[in-house]
């Protein structure tokens, strides 16, 4: 299985609510669903299957869930469930932790425990989004008694670890429609990686992760610093070896297996915002050298060489050839 997409739209009123429970209990775990909103329920769900990882992404209106001891012996595909929520607000208890979350949390909890969850229905949260990955227990490479603290507890998207793996899940889950099965293979096996960079890191066992997932967890580490770091002219190898506390001959042995060195990374980079920005109506009135320079590219003649190199043309004509006939009115003068 790649990618497959589910929406009950497509089936009478009075059978959604019944395929939506079926189709979770099949593909999540086995699950007691109820609903207010049974009698005319909407609700969409997308899976890709990559190794023998599962990313599912749902959309649904307010509904409880409960995974009780019975339902756990019926059936447990024994997996931990790491949840990114993109919308609404959820509360979700197991053990003795329960946990209200919302639109940039991430929460773990595991299919071999009974649990409950429940969409929260309040003003400004929206209908419930999420994106869920599947992870085998026997792939984690974390002591389940490490865990157990972090079932049913909110954990933070937006920054670290957190905020790597999200961006990663995100862009996973917008592109799945087009992958095929070696591609989904290779982005299961980088996932699982940073899925358990995120859970060694809050249960504090990150020692105890083998050398390859290390260095992995590393790589998404530095790829933020470099996005988040493109409009600093002084960005290079050696300002990223520094702030990760690592050689620069290790971080060039990180890239060498991506066939692109340090420097042409950040370059590639530079130029791809540069390009958007290009073509941006908002910005037509920006010259093209401060285009270039609001992304670290201060030299001009540098960056237009650069960009011919990499698109064919210089930046003014791509400026020019994107936005000029499109307005219908013409272009300020910026040099190439």
């Amino acid at each position: 299985m790649v990618f497959t997409e589910f929406n009950t739209a497509v089936l009478p009123r009075e059978q959604r609510f019944d395929w939506w429970c079926e189709v979770v209990g099949r593909s999540v775990a086995p699950t007691r669903i109820t609903s207010d909103e049974a009698s005319d329920f909407t609700g969409s769900m997308g899976s890709l299957g990559f190794g023998r990882l599962q990313l599912t992404t749902m959309a649904f209106p307010a509904l409880r869930s409960e995974r009780t001891a019975e339902l756990v012996r019926r059936g447990d595909p024994e997996t931990y469930e790491l949840t990114l929520i993109l919308g609404g607000a959820m509360e979700v208890s197991q053990d003795r932790n329960d946990t209200a979350l919302f639109a940039g949390d991430f929460a773990l909890w595991t299919s071999s425990r009974p649990y409950r969850g429940r969409t929260v229905s309040a003003a400004g949260t929206g209908a419930a989004r999420a994106i869920i990955l599947h992870l085998p227990r026997t792939l984690v490479p974390v002591p389940e008694a490490k865990l157990d603290r972090l079932f049913a507890c909110a954990l933070p998207a937006r920054s670290g670890m957190g905020r790597i793996l999200a961006d990663h899940l995100v862009s996973v889950a917008r592109e799945a429609p087009g992958l095929d099965e070696l591609e989904s293979e290779r982005i299961g096996l980088a996932s699982l990686d940073l899925a358990t960079g995120l859970l060694a890191a809050r249960a504090n066992v990150q020692d105890r992760l083998p050398p390859e997932t290390r260095h992995q967890v590393l790589l998404a580490r530095i790829d933020i610093f470099i996005q988040d770091h493109l409009a600093d002219p002084q960005l290079g190898p050696g300002v990223i070896a520094a702030h990760h506390h690592i050689s620069v001959r290790l971080l060039h042995q990180l890239f060498r297996n991506r066939g692109e060195t340090v420097s042409a990374a950040i370059r590639r980079r530079r130029l791809e915002r540069c390009h958007g920005d290009l073509t941006n109506p908002r910005l037509l009135t920006v010259p093209v050298h401060a285009i270039g320079a609001r992304w670290g590219l201060i030299s001009p003649d540098r960056f237009s060489r650069s960009f011919r190199a990499a698109y064919g043309v210089p930046p003014g004509e791509h400026r020019r050839t994107a936005l000029g006939t499109r307005r219908g009115e013409p272009m300020h003068p910026s040099a190439d």
